[in-house]
């Protein structure tokens, strides 16, 4: 396989073969191709009988499609994550971070994993409306609601359909505690309703930053906000009163596990004062999405990234098990788990989700479950 000069290979994908799209088709997205979804009875190959120059199509446009939902709180049991409810006011995210663990869920709408992920995106604008019904209900009782685990809820669609600040108002209302997990500084045009309910212990906002280059910032995350906004966001968030935690998620192995200390202080500096991490999760076909996208901009990297990987995940690409998922196992996963608490130890952080305040819950009136 001949490569650019540049290192790229823009002429033929390292695993997704003939379902990869020309640069100039993608311009601004994290993906290199838009494979078939598993659950499709076809497959789709792009045929290039040319230049990918001359032959390139007009780059992607996002498309959001709205959906009526009936329910908004989706419930979980998984003992390695520390909320047992969560919402998610989209499906497909537009940041187009090629490691994200949410991307194999578009298959199971019938898109692809790759550039319909982040282009074609499902808002839910009756989300607010939804919540505040299934919190009114008589069994209801509240605990934490994680905001954004899937995808980003301040993405960019957000500032046109404002669905998170919707689905905030609700929460504040009803002073129900909320998690959020964002990569954008757009959750400070919410600072107004996250001040008020941190003043009550009812808001964490998480602020994920894997990196702080951005250079690679931009071909990780392309329509992310840069590094430098995320600590931004961060200190002004911690100045108006509230809890700030950074994610130093995902970590990657021979790309962004050299920064874990740097960012770490770059954070604390910002006001952050709580840390999660993860190492890069590779499930359903992120595996293959990320091979190509190393193939294209890192090369030279994506062996030594992979048998790192490997080694963490007990010889495999992804290990799924509970307990194993996030953190990994064996001697290169533990010396990531030891920079990050020695570090976070030494810059005084606290480690992990704190508890929000459950007590002050009061359920919507019908004027609001109504809305």
């Amino acid at each position: 396989m001949a490569e650019s000069p540049s290192g790229s290979t823009p002429e033929a994908s390292l695993r997704l073969g003939p379902s990869a799209r020309p640069p100039e088709a993608r311009r601004g997205r994290g993906a290199t191709a838009n494979p078939t979804s598993r659950y499709d009875a076809a497959a789709r190959e792009i045929f290039q009988d040319g230049d990918w120059e001359a032959d390139a199509p007009a780059p992607l446009r996002t498309q959001v499609t709205p959906e009526r939902t009936a329910r908004i709180i989706a419930r979980n049991t998984s003992p390695d994550i520390p909320f047992d409810r969560s919402v998610n006011p989209y499906r497909g995210c537009e940041h187009g971070c090629i490691y994200c663990y949410a991307r194999p869920t578009h298959a199971w709408l019938g898109l692809s994993p790759g550039l319909d992920f982040e282009s074609r995106i499902i808002a839910k604008p009756d989300a607010a409306r939804v919540l505040a019904r299934e919190i009114a209900a008589p069994g209801y009782r509240p605990a934490t609601i994680a905001l954004g685990t899937a995808t980003d809820p301040y993405q960019p669609v957000e500032r046109e359909h404002r669905i998170t600040r919707a689905v905030l108002e609700v929460l504040r209302e009803a002073r129900h505690p909320v998690g959020i997990t964002t990569k954008s500084d757009l959750v400070l045009r919410d600072l107004d309703i996250l001040a008020e309910m941190a003043a009550e212990n009812l808001v964490l906002v998480a602020v994920s930053l894997p990196t702080l280059d951005p250079h690679l910032a931009r071909r990780l995350d392309p329509r992310a906000p840069r590094p430098e906004k995320r600590l931004s966001a961060m200190r002004r968030l911690s100045e108006a009163g509230v809890p700030v935690m950074v994610n130093v998620s995902p970590i990657i192995p021979g790309l962004t596990d050299h920064e874990i200390e740097a960012i770490l202080a770059c954070a604390r500096e910002n006001g952050a004062s709580r840390i999660g991490h993860a190492l890069l999760r590779l499930p359903g076909e992120v595996a293959d999405l990320v091979a190509d996208w190393f193939a294209e901009h890192y090369p030279e990297r994506r062996a030594r990234a992979f048998a790192l990987l490997s080694q963490a995940r007990g010889g495999r690409e992804n290990d799924p098990r509970f307990g194993h998922r996030f953190r990994g196992e064996g001697a290169y996963a533990e010396m990531i788990g030891q920079r990050v608490r020695l570090a976070g130890g030494r810059l005084g952080f606290a480690f992990g989700r704190m508890a929000l305040n459950e007590a002050a819950f009061r359920k919507p009136g019908a004027q609001l479950a109504l809305f």
